[in-house]
C-alpha cells in the first residue's frame, strides 16, 4: 500500500491542510513543493507513493508537472486538486496518465482511497 507523499501547491495553507490530513489518513508526508520546478525535482529526488498535486501552479500547472515527472524514473500515483471541476479541464483529466482527480472541497480519505486502491478511477 502507497504510504509517503508528498503534497505540491503553490497555496501554504492548503499545503498545511493537506499536511494534515494525509497524515490523519496514515501517509507519511515526505516533502512539500510550491510549484512545478520544485515539485519535479522533489518528486525525482524523493521517489513517493503518491503525490497530491495542484492543477494551477505559478510557473507551469499540474499536468505538465505530471507528464514530465511520468516520464523519469520515479512512477507515484498522482492525484490531481483543484478549487475546480474536472470537467473544467475537458479530456486533459483522463488523458494525463494519472491515477484521478480530486476536488480541494471534497477531499477525503474515502475518495483518496477509492482513486488509490479501488479501481483508480480518475474523478
Amino acid at each position: 500500500m502507497p504510504r509517503t507523499a508528498i503534497i505540491v501547491d503553490d497555496h501554504q495553507g492548503f499545503r498545511a491542510f493537506a499536511r494534515t490530513f494525509l497524515e490523519a489518513s496514515g501517509f507519511d508526508v515526505i516533502g512539500e513543493a510550491g510549484d512545478g520546478a520544485e515539485a519535479v525535482e522533489t518528486i525525482e529526488r524523493l521517489d513517493p507513493d503518491i503525490v497530491l498535486l495542484d492543477v494551477l501552479l505559478p510557473d507551469t500547472d499540474g499536468f505538465e508537472v505530471a507528464r514530465r515527472v511520468l516520464e523519469g524514473t520515479s512512477r507515484p500515483a498522482i492525484v490531481l486538486t483543484s478549487t475546480r471541476e474536472a470537467s473544467d479541464y475537458g479530456t486533459k483529466v483522463r488523458q494525463a496518465g494519472i491515477r484521478g482527480f480530486i476536488g480541494k472541497g471534497d477531499l477525503s480519505r474515502q475518495r483518496l482511497e477509492a482513486i488509490l486502491w479501488d479501481d483508480g478511477a480518475s474523478s
